[in-house]
């Protein structure tokens, strides 16, 4: 996604990303969060599947053409003197959809992330199986994208990789609720959750610019992948793959783009 002005120092040896990031600050803004989720048919395989999207209508012409892609293989990662992610997330009502193509929660207002200067509001969550994004090639079994927009509608998503291991609380009580077929939105006003409950301890990341992993894939995001991964059980694993089999996009060239690494 698009790195941020006045967020990183990073000295004289990475010309390229300083560039990048005035050249993403300059992005067309991306105020509507439905653009993740466009009218025209899609899908993860066969005629609609993602080496398709790009032919199926116009407005996914970036699927194919784009070169500010995601996800990515993060890889060749260069270290640099970069803020921490300030988390200021706080509970919130649930409101969740089987969208057809993931489970979605739309999270109420008041929920950010502070970036520096940047302050990026907490729109929604939703999950992949298996991960979107690899580190050295390796793949997650899924994949949590935090999606967020600032008071121009830039977007900056937090990626959240997801292990075997232990039970995750949370994700326990939302597959306890999750739609098992697309609906409409699915609201639980007296039950709160907080997706803190999803986040590592450590939160140092990787950064890259990128797009929207689903069509119609525009660029101009800014990605923010955490290097410590969260643990949740095989059977969780296994409770979203009979919803999604398979909800994710493979991995799309660097095309040159860099990589930077938080210390």
């Amino acid at each position: 996604m698009n790195s941020l002005p006045g967020v990183f120092t990073i000295g004289r040896r990475l010309p390229v990303v300083v560039a990048l990031i005035v050249f993403c600050s300059m992005c067309v803004p991306y105020a509507a969060m439905a653009q993740e989720h466009p009218a025209h048919e899609w899908g993860y395989s066969g005629s609609e599947g993602p080496s398709h999207w790009g032919e199926l209508t116009p407005e996914f012409a970036a699927c194919k053409s784009g070169h500010r892609q995601s996800p990515v293989n993060v890889i060749g990662a260069q270290r640099a003197d970069l803020p921490a992610i300030q988390f200021e997330y706080e509970p919130s009502a649930l409101h969740m959809i089987n969208n057809g193509h993931t489970i979605e929660i739309n999270y109420a207002p008041g929920s950010f992330i502070r970036i520096g200067d940047k302050r990026y509001e907490l729109k929604q969550f939703h999950f992949h199986h298996p991960s979107e994004e690899t580190i050295k090639g390796k793949r997650f079994p899924m994949e949590l994208h935090l999606v967020h927009s600032d008071a121009d509608g830039n977007l900056a998503v937090v990626s959240v990789l997801l292990e075997e291991g232990s039970a995750n609380p949370l994700v326990e009580k939302l597959w306890g609720l999750a739609p098992k077929t697309v609906g409409p939105e699915k609201t639980g006003d007296n039950l709160q959750i907080n997706v803190a409950d999803l986040l590592p301890a450590n939160r140092s990341y990787f950064t890259f610019a990128g797009s929207l992993t689903t069509p119609p894939c525009t660029e101009g995001v800014s990605w923010f992948v955490l290097k410590t991964p969260v643990t949740i059980s095989n059977k969780q694993v296994a409770t979203f793959a009979e919803i999604y089999p398979y909800d994710e996009r493979p991995t799309q060239p660097l095309n040159g783009r860099t990589v930077l690494e938080s210390k």
